[in-house]
């Protein structure tokens, strides 16, 4: 048995024409080039991402070594003062409903 395929391009046969094959590999290499240059334009976004980190980075004032000692010793010093005051509020209320009874 013979087969026969129509001369038309609209109908399809039993296997793609050598036209359709074009198509589908054009199809396929364009979709890899289209990965490839998606991986690199991630790639590049990434690169200009960390630049501009760097930049802002150099832009930032950093406090000296005596300003951060002397704010750290007021953090904790205020901690620390609150801190007793909650405990003694703590102290004193548990002294004035130990009365109630």
């Amino acid at each position: 048995m013979v087969e026969r395929r129509s001369p038309k391009p609209d109908v399809e046969g039993s296997s793609p024409s050598g036209r359709e094959f074009r198509k589908i590999k054009q199809r396929k290499w364009k979709m890899s080039a289209d990965k490839n240059n998606q991986n690199n334009d991630f790639k590049q976004a990434m690169i200009t991402y960390f630049k501009g980190v760097k930049a802002e980075w150099s832009k930032v004032s950093w406090p000296t070594r005596k300003q951060v000692i002397v704010e750290t010793g007021i953090v904790l010093a205020v901690v620390i003062f609150f801190t007793l005051v909650v405990y003694f509020m703590d102290i004193i209320f548990k002294a004035l409903l130990g009365l109630i009874k």
